[in-house]
């Protein structure tokens, strides 16, 4: 299975520290899970690499940052990085898709039963990985219901407040980057004038949005930065 995952309008491109703001991961457990494990792993599957230089850092596509977020869970709970891309192998044939923990149906369908964690495709269709503490589901859960799938129920879009809140991470829009819903306003632009004390309703009236989405930029911002 070839597939081309490189820099392109409509991909989104994030670096390693996007990763760790956007899925609020620490810097340093993504730069040593992306370089042991997505290109020197996934590479030799696909022929191909799921990252690709910019400048003087790395960068994924969007896909790429959802499926990263679910291989960092399972490697919390233990699940060695074999078991993962086993998993991932097989999963990508069954679906035909080389990112298999991006899918709707592969995210709704995981669980644990004990420390085992399992794929519960069909009745007839299980992929385990062995586990050596029991995976949180709630977190896996959780980021599935800040998603948006497609008609294929490929993610996307990531809402990473939730999807009661405006700020939305869109690679089609401002190349994937955190932004305010129906513009392509940076959250840091509204926070930036807000922390130079304009009034949140001359913010709001300055650049046509609501009350409502000047509070979503401030409060997304104040939690990348805690």
């Amino acid at each position: 299975m070839n597939f081309e995952n490189k820099a392109e309008i409509g991909n989104g491109i994030y670096t390693m520290p996007d990763l760790a703001i956007i899925l609020d991961i620490d810097y340093h457990k993504v730069r040593r899970l992306l370089n042991e494990y997505w290109d020197k792993r996934f590479a030799k599957d696909f022929s191909n690499k799921y990252s690709w230089e910019v400048g003087n850092s790395r960068a994924v596509s969007f896909h790429t940052l959802v499926e990263f977020y679910i291989f960092y869970q399972l490697k919390e709970s233990g699940v060695s990085t074999q078991r993962i891309l086993q998993a991932h192998q097989e999963l990508a044939l069954i679906f035909q898709t080389p990112f298999p923990f991006a899918k709707e149906e592969i995210l709704s369908c995981i669980n644990c039963f004990g420390r085992k964690i399992v794929f519960e495709i069909k009745k007839d269709e299980i992929i385990d990985l062995d586990s050596t503490k029991q995976l949180n589901l709630k977190f896996i859960k959780e980021f599935m219901h800040k998603l948006d799938f497609d008609k294929n129920n490929l993610a996307q879009r990531l809402y990473p407040l939730g999807k009661n809140s405006s700020i939305i991470v869109d690679p089609k829009h401002q190349f994937g980057q955190p932004t305010i819903s129906g513009t392509n306003l940076l959250p840091e632009t509204i926070y930036n004038l807000y922390r130079r004390n304009e009034t949140k309703k001359f913010i709001a009236m300055s650049y046509d949005i609501s009350i409502k989405q000047v509070n979503d930029a401030i409060e997304y911002c104040k939690k990348i930065a805690a």
